[in-house]
């Protein structure tokens, strides 16, 4: 069952009570010849999964939503979404919770720190045919987490600030139209780099980031003009495309 609406920001939406995962509903809506800008949400997924493959825990009562976008930007700069849509989610969630503001910070390159627990991710998944096609998925902890994961992770209900799925969504659409307005289609990146590095969790200080076949240790630099992280080691500066960072919020 689902039913379709245009409420949120004047975008469309259409929300589920179950779905295998929010990004394929998108995804699969772009081939059959969606072309958006459109949100879905599920009050349930039963396949979610986030960043390299590995598993989403969408437990009730959070928020499972994505938004499909068709030919957002020239494909090379489409990874910039991350950025975009984390700084939508801090201004999202500060705005539903403001009193949780002052603790929120941005880890590289798409998660939503609260206190140095992991409140929320992101998944950009894109296609190429039959029309470039991007799915920004986004998983927000609103009344639950889970509790046995690599990083710590942590909801809004815990933090005492009880604010139901539709109510982050409502606002994450508006935020969501001012930064992809701000982004220009990745003409507008370096301000959208430049915001997310002043609530960027760890810069200038030493990280680890866990890379598929290595682990890297340095000092969290900055980021480069595409995103890619910067890493200060003894033997001079990495740049790294993609990886997990580990050891942000303990310090």
């Amino acid at each position: 069952m689902h039913r379709e609406a245009t409420d949120l920001a004047g975008v469309r939406h259409v929300s589920y009570e179950t779905l295998g995962s929010t990004n394929a509903e998108a995804l699969a809506r772009a081939r059959a010849g969606e072309r958006g800008p459109l949100w879905i949400m599920a009050a349930a997924q039963s396949a979610g999964r986030g960043r390299r493959g590995s598993t989403w825990v969408s437990a009730p009562g959070n928020l499972f939503a994505t938004l499909l976008l068709t030919e957002p930007s020239p494909a090379d700069a489409a990874p910039q979404l991350s950025f975009v849509a984390a700084l939508a989610l801090h201004d999202a969630v500060a705005e539903c919770a403001p009193q949780l503001g002052p603790l929120l910070k941005l880890k590289w390159p798409n998660d939503l720190l609260l206190g140095g627990a992991k409140l929320a991710g992101i998944l950009i998944e894109g296609e190429s045919d039959p029309v470039f096609a991007v799915a920004v998925g986004i998983g927000v902890n609103c009344a639950a987490h889970p509790g046995d994961t690599p990083y710590p992770a942590t909801d809004l209900a815990a933090a005492g600030a009880l604010v139901s799925p539709a109510q982050v969504l409502d606002v994450l659409s508006r935020a969501m139209l001012a930064r992809l307005d701000q982004w220009q289609r990745g003409q507008g990146f370096a301000n959208v780099r430049a915001d997310w590095l002043k609530r960027a969790a760890g810069l200038g200080q030493d990280i680890r980031v866990r890379l598929p076949e290595r682990e890297l240790s340095g000092r969290f630099q900055g980021l480069d003009d595409r995103g890619r992280l910067l890493l200060q080691a003894a033997n001079g500066v990495t740049t790294v495309t993609a990886g997990e960072v580990f050891d942000l919020g303990s310090r």
